[in-house]
């Protein structure tokens, strides 16, 4: 077949990707070609924009090194990354709600024991974290992994500084006691811009929009038998929590930093949040 037109080149493209053997690429495929056939359909991009569009993904591309994924920020600024978590997280109703992983999360931190200082000299308002972690039908979970990241004071992770520091900061590892408690000191984090020095600043720029995060710190929660909890807690009163640039912040993840007299600890403020993990499947059939 030949001689195809705008009424009917999609057909013929879904026509031929009909000889898949993998059912999954044969249905992912299909409505790849679909949606992306209406979109342009609809946007009708002149010769010029087209050629934009694909110089715009190359730049995207070319952005890419083993210290920055300018695709996940594309993908986390268009909502996909929002879309996708929300997708593969229906958890129960109690289960503590999920959000993006982001660009500066670092596999292995340093494991730590419970109250350790986790800033290693950094600056900034001083910081008890502390929470709990229980099953979704309230028992306590003991020796669970806790990771936790974030921000120095100025609004920058360890990995984005080229200070020669040999040392990762603002980041641990800790297991739960157990009775599921975990605490940390810490420095108060900072809302921060995301890399807006690449396309996709320039396409934040011409949307209109601001590149900027609110205060917030990480947490990736594991036991085995529950699902992988990956989440952010974000600090009340923030002037970005209705405009996160990834669209992260949910309501139930917000929480109030509370002052602390200077002497308890060192710290001057608390922040405390207590998660609730969902059973996996396997956990289910192994409780039951």
């Amino acid at each position: 077949m030949r001689n195809f037109g705008e009424d009917t080149i999609t057909q013929a493209v879904i026509d031929r990707i009909g000889n898949a053997k993998d059912p999954r690429v044969k249905r992912v495929s299909e409505a790849l070609v679909r949606h992306l056939h209406s979109f342009v359909r609809e946007v009708e991009p002149s010769q010029r924009e087209w050629e934009f569009a694909i110089d715009f993904l190359t730049r995207v591309g070319h952005m890419c090194t083993g210290a920055r994924q300018e695709f996940i920020l594309l993908s986390d600024t268009l909502g996909v990354s929002m879309l996708v978590d929300a997708i593969n997280h229906r958890l129960p109703g109690n289960a503590t709600e999920t959000t993006v992983l982001g660009p500066f999360y670092v596999g292995q931190p340093p494991e730590l024991a419970l109250g350790a200082d986790i800033s290693h000299g950094e600056t900034g308002p001083r910081l008890m974290v502390e929470g709990s972690v229980h099953s979704d039908d309230g028992k306590p979970l003991a020796n669970v992994i806790v990771d936790t990241w974030h921000s120095d004071a100025d609004g920058y992770y360890d990995v984005q500084k080229d200070d020669g520091a040999d040392s990762l900061t603002l980041r641990a590892r800790f297991r739960t006691d157990q009775n599921g408690r975990f605490w940390f000191q810490s420095i108060v984090p900072s809302f921060y811009p995301i890399p807006d020095d690449g396309p996709v600043g320039q396409m934040l720029t011409a949307q209109g929009r601001h590149p900027y995060r609110p205060a917030h710190v990480h947490f990736m929660i594991a036991s085995p038998g529950y699902e992988t909890l990956v989440t952010h807690v974000f600090i009340a009163g923030d002037k970005y929590l209705d405009s996160d640039v990834v669209f992260g912040v949910k309501d139930k993840l917000i929480r109030e930093l509370e002052p602390l007299p200077a002497e308890q600890n060192g710290a001057a403020f608390r922040l405390r949040y207590d998660f609730v993990l969902a059973r996996s499947a396997g956990g289910k059939a192994a409780a039951g």
